[in-house]
């Protein structure tokens, strides 16, 4: 079986799924024949797509030709693919293993304990009286940023981290992002990958925006995060070792969980510790009043909070509660404001993202432990770069991150 064949059948197996459901393609800038033949075919099936799964992956097992790194990526997505399929069948199937096989982890329900512990930090650095939830909200709100002064605030956090993330990561002299404003969406940003090293980010206007988030959903959605990942796999992968499979971004694949994972480490890989400062003197210059140490403390204080959002899908999705006890959940223990929880919520319940909160999870979990394998500097800053630059999948940094147990055992 030739590479390109294998390569070839996977993208437009991916490309048809964006014929079921729009959107299920995140990104595509390849071979636009690839698009064409999809688009001018029959109309898909759920059955056939997954018939046509099957087939890839019987195929992919027995093939030699593509290197084992890539095969083990392209088997991974088709693996992903043939569940999607078998979901839009209407198949029953448990969300465990719903999240398993897109993702390739293993979820379940997280001990409270760090919660509680996560609380008491945050009421050290919150004294007073009153509900914690109603003191970390008011601490929140004090960083609101106004509406209309939003688009000034992303430009600004986008030139400084630009000029940090171009010394340390190289781009091409040709990348740009365009920012907007929109709004009915279930989520709060969105990178828009449109080739040729461009992106448009958008961040959801319907939802307040804090000073104290705006430096993680820019680092997130642009630098160092997805815009640059795409721009470095592009230029390294694509055109310069004549990889196609990563021309194409698909929702609910292995792929969707190292992507928002080194995203969400991003700031912490172009900025560091010091962040708040950071932020602060930026904000200084546009007449902004932020109180960086502050909530940068906030922030590592909530940390225990991570797994929050994925307990409430799993209440959801795998135990069936109600919808109010989990806006309850995510109220108490997440300490969200009531609209938040239902916002949080509304993503949850939408059939094509309710899996997708793992992607944050667990994927900033498993980064971290592999990230912290190596001290915090030009060694942590080389282990980020690899994020950007190579075709990884869980499956190969747990094997990575078990050869280095070893040997240091």
């Amino acid at each position: 079986m030739a590479e390109s064949s294998l390569t070839d059948r996977y993208l437009r197996l991916g490309l048809a799924f964006d014929r079921l459901e729009s959107g299920f393609v995140d990104a595509y800038f390849g071979d636009p024949a690839h698009r064409r033949a999809v688009e001018e075919g029959p109309t898909p099936t759920p059955s056939g797509l997954a018939r046509d799964a099957r087939g890839l992956l019987s195929d992919l097992a027995t093939d030699t030709s593509l290197p084992p790194a890539r095969r083990e990526f392209v088997t991974g997505h088709v693996a992903a693919l043939e569940m999607s399929a078998r979901k839009f069948d209407g198949e029953p199937i448990g969300f465990v293993d719903e999240v398993k096989a897109y993702f390739d982890v293993d979820v379940a329900p997280h001990d409270t304990v760090d919660y509680e512990a996560s609380h008491a930090a945050l009421d050290e650095v919150l004294p007073g009286p009153g509900p914690l939830r109603e003191r970390v909200l008011a601490a929140k709100n004090s960083a609101e940023v106004p509406p209309e002064r939003v688009p000034e605030v992303m430009d600004a956090l986008a030139g400084a981290l630009r000029d940090v993330v171009r010394e340390r990561y190289p781009l091409p002299a040709a990348e740009t992002v365009d920012f907007e404003v929109v709004s009915d969406k279930p989520w709060s940003g969105f990178n828009y990958y449109l080739g040729d090293y461009r992106s448009t980010v958008a961040v959801n206007g319907d939802l307040t925006q804090y000073l104290s988030a705006m430096p993680h959903l820019i680092a997130h959605e642009a630098y160092p995060g997805h815009h640059t990942e795409h721009c470095r796999k592009e230029q390294l992968l694509v055109h310069g070792e004549n990889q196609p499979e990563q021309t194409i971004f698909l929702v609910n694949t292995p792929q969707c969980l190292m992507a928002e994972g080194l995203a969400d480490h991003a700031l912490g890989a172009a900025i560091g510790p010091g962040w708040g400062r950071w932020a602060q003197e930026i904000y200084a210059d546009l007449g902004l009043r932020f109180d960086g140490d502050l909530h940068e403390r906030i922030a590592r204080a909530s940390a225990g909070l991570l797994h929050v959002r994925q307990d409430a899908a799993l209440m959801l999705h795998d135990r069936h509660a109600d919808t109010e006890d989990v806006v309850a959940y995510l109220q108490r223990w997440g300490l969200m404001a009531e609209r938040t929880a239902r916002q949080s919520l509304r993503f949850l319940s939408s059939p094509l993202w309710r899996a997708y909160v793992s992607t944050y999870v667990e994927g900033y979990a498993l980064l971290r432990r592999w990230l912290d394998v190596v001290p915090a500097g030009r060694e942590r800053l080389d282990r980020f770069g690899r994020l950007l630059d190579e075709p990884l999948v869980p499956s190969s940094l747990r094997r990575e991150l078990a050869a280095e147990s070893s040997t240091l055992n």
